[in-house]
């Protein structure tokens, strides 16, 4: 008996849009903190063409929970380090020190000498921890949305991977995939500061169907190759997904 499919319609991504535009309001700024001298000039490299209320110079303890993240400079200040630890707040650290408290050993950045401050590891650190959450950030700091967008792109194109792995139904993880597509292209207008839109939910649809031909590629992989069918459907999602995310960044960049 085979197993009934369940369907993606128009409904899904109205709901899928609504989701998204109401989780893209996070106002929030990035503190930069520590090192005195430095933090103007690491603040100013951060708002390069954005908006100058999106970072903020220094911290303390008790404001910890009002930033999206904390960028630290230089030697510790445990209590404030601890504060926005214990705010859950994501901490990226330049230091020449290889370990501070509450900050984790793959968000320090060492600064090569002569090369100035990390604007760029730095950028790339923020995309990785703020996750799905750095979408509204990007939008707002030019110097971010590179580096969200391509974190974005290698996130769901994982996530598909291992959904369409993971899953030997028929047609199961189709509507799963679909809409990880479709909340990826999303981000990424978002990211780009573009509203979410009767027309950007047409260009969605427009996407969700194209992207029907790679998936049912990876479904039929079982039959050809039952043993290893599971990998190359791993591998097709994977492809797919990353192939409909660069094409909308390039498409988004274009209209930004």
């Amino acid at each position: 008996m085979r197993a009934k499919r369940s369907k993606l319609g128009p409904l899904s991504i109205v709901s899928l849009v609504r989701e998204l535009r109401t989780g893209a309001g996070d106002r929030r700024p990035i503190a930069v903190a520590g090192a005195g001298p430095l933090v103007p000039l690491l603040a100013r490299e951060l708002r390069a063409g954005g908006e100058a209320s999106a970072v903020v110079e220094g911290a303390t303890e008790h404001d910890a929970r009002t930033f999206a993240a904390l960028v630290w400079l230089g030697p510790p200040e445990e209590r404030i380090l601890r504060a926005a630890s214990l705010a859950d707040v994501p901490i990226v650290a330049v230091s020449e020190e290889p370990r501070l408290p509450y900050v984790l050993a793959a968000d320090i950045i060492a600064p090569l000498p002569g090369q100035g401050l990390p604007v760029d590891a730095v950028a790339a650190a923020l995309a990785r921890r703020l996750g799905e959450g750095g979408t509204g950030l990007a939008a707002r700091l030019p110097v971010l949305r590179e580096p969200v967008c391509r974190h974005l792109i290698a996130a769901f194109s994982r996530r598909n991977a291992l959904v369409a792995a993971a899953v030997f139904i028929p047609g199961v993880d189709l509507p799963v995939l679909t809409l990880n597509q479709a909340r990826l292209v999303l981000r990424l207008a978002l990211a780009h500061g573009l509203e979410i839109d009767a027309k950007r939910a047409r260009e969605l649809l427009a996407v969700v169907g194209a992207g029907y031909g790679f998936r049912a590629v990876a479904r039929e992989a079982l039959d050809f190759v039952p043993v290893v069918g599971w990998a190359v459907k791993g591998a097709v999602a994977y492809g797919g997904t990353r192939a409909v995310g660069e094409a909308a960044l390039r498409y988004f960049a274009s209209v930004a």
